[in-house]
């Protein structure tokens, strides 16, 4: 797009070099985040329209359609007023590399089986969306160098059982769960529960929970719950060492709290 024609005022203070003349969708991306930067003091039109060469009536276009998909955009009045966005409603772009993302789907892999397959499926399919056209391609031409080691003398790994919604969120729903379980002996017996958290390695995944037949903290093999429902019932807060439960002699490590936070 053509520079606007006349002569080039000295750019106002605070305002970086302007850019090159580039496409709208880069230039709305652009917008957001000269008025993030700027936040809370706000950004004239006219100053806007010199940082990205376009002329006034377009940069007011432009925050009436960023307005309009329900970016915190507003104009203040007078002399020294302008368009401000709220930063406090608004997060940051996100940043992820084409190793990060080839890393996240390698990692995916490996979560085959877990309660927590299906979250990270989503939430990858969120990270890609959210990657420039350029990056994504970049880490789907890294995916396709990368293959996974299988032992040959090993079957392959099942994919595990399909966990409810309901049992997923129980944690931080904080709702009493009604179990249909099925014991070792196959009998199916209904449990009310106080979902505690989850247990699990390379065999089998349980929930561990607070039993309210056995008065006890018990594990669940996730592959024998036939259903789950949420019951309109709080969990009270009960404090239980998950690592003391019977886990099949396994060692119970925690989930280091860095990789989450």
């Amino acid at each position: 797009m053509p520079a606007i024609v006349g002569a080039r005022r000295p750019a106002a203070e605070g305002i970086s070099p302007r850019l090159a003349a580039v496409n709208r969708t880069d230039r709305l991306y652009a917008l957001v985040e000269e008025l993030r930067a700027a936040a809370p003091r706000p950004r004239s039109a006219r100053v806007l329209a010199r940082r990205f060469e376009v002329s006034v009536r377009t940069i007011e276009r432009d925050l009436a359609a960023l307005q309009q998909t329900g970016l915190p955009i507003h104009a203040e009045p007078g002399r020294s007023g302008g368009y401000v966005l709220d930063r406090g409603r608004t997060l940051p772009p996100l940043t992820i590399t084409p190793a990060e993302a080839t890393a996240l789907a390698v990692g995916l892999h490996a979560l085959a089986g877990t309660p927590f397959a299906a979250d990270a499926r989503s939430a990858l399919h969120k990270v890609l969306a959210v990657m420039p056209e350029r990056e994504r391609r970049a880490a789907a031409e890294l995916a396709e160098r990368v293959r996974l080691l299988v032992p040959a003398a090993r079957p392959a790994r099942p994919a595990g059982p399909t966990v409810p919604a309901a049992l997923r969120e129980a944690l931080t729903a904080g709702r009493v769960l009604r179990l249909e379980y099925a014991a070792a002996a196959g009998r199916v017996t209904a449990r009310d529960v106080e979902p505690l958290g989850f247990l699990g390695g390379e065999e089998h995944w349980y929930l561990a929970a607070w039993c309210r037949l056995r008065d006890a903290p018990r594990g669940f093999r996730l592959d024998r719950v036939r259903a789950v429902t949420a019951l309109d019932q709080r969990a009270p807060h009960r404090t239980v060492d998950l690592a003391a439960l019977d886990t099949l002699g396994s060692d119970v490590v925690p989930l280091d709290a860095a990789a989450v936070m």
